[in-house]
């Protein structure tokens, strides 16, 4: 029966790609010299539009990625995606002084991003993505930001739902939108 929840647990494991962003090596001076002790940034997403990061500390590096990584398996998000391959809309994140603004984009186009950035987009499965880190470069504020983003996206379907309308009605209101926008603009 153990071994029967290990191969669950394993099966449940391999779905998710976890990508390392960043260790962070620190030293506590104490009388006999320095320890050195390390922390793990880690993104873990399943390629299809869930995913999540986290953060372990440890004194060796195997064990620091270890303990982020199943830090990151618990707080995983689901983001809705156009297609499957791309945002909905465009969105802007704030985490501190990280600022990140993130862009959906037409087929063919791959991930236009900064490394943290790149990192989660790679595992939550997005294809085509133009994004722009416009504060710090610190990744643990860039992943948050980024994150603050995501879990700002929308889909048309949940829009639709909180208004009470159906998605087809949302969208041709859209369509006439941008109709009138373009003859106005026309005329112009």
């Amino acid at each position: 029966m153990a071994r029967q929840e290990n191969r669950d647990r394993d099966e449940r494991d391999s779905e998710f790609v976890d990508k390392l962003v960043h260790i962070n090596r620190v030293a506590k001076v104490v009388k006999g010299g320095r320890r050195f002790g390390f922390a793990a940034l880690v993104v873990v997403g399943d390629q299809k539009g869930r995913v999540g990061f986290g953060h372990g500390k440890a004194r060796e590096v195997p064990e620091a990625i270890r303990k982020a990584t199943e830090a990151a398996k618990r707080t995983m998000i689901r983001v809705p995606l156009r297609e499957g391959r791309t945002l909905h809309h465009d969105v802007e994140g704030r985490h501190g002084a990280g600022k990140v603004l993130l862009r959906a984009a037409p087929a063919g186009t791959g991930i236009i991003a900064g490394g943290p950035m790149r990192a989660v987009f790679e595992t939550l499965g997005v294809q085509d993505v133009v994004a722009k880190s416009l504060g710090t470069s610190n990744p643990y504020n860039m992943v948050r930001a980024t994150f603050a983003a995501l879990t700002k996206e929308d889909s048309p379907r949940s829009v639709a739902a909180r208004r009470g309308l159906k998605v087809s009605v949302l969208q041709s209101r859209r369509r006439d939108n941008n109709d009138e926008a373009a003859s106005a603009a026309a005329e112009a």
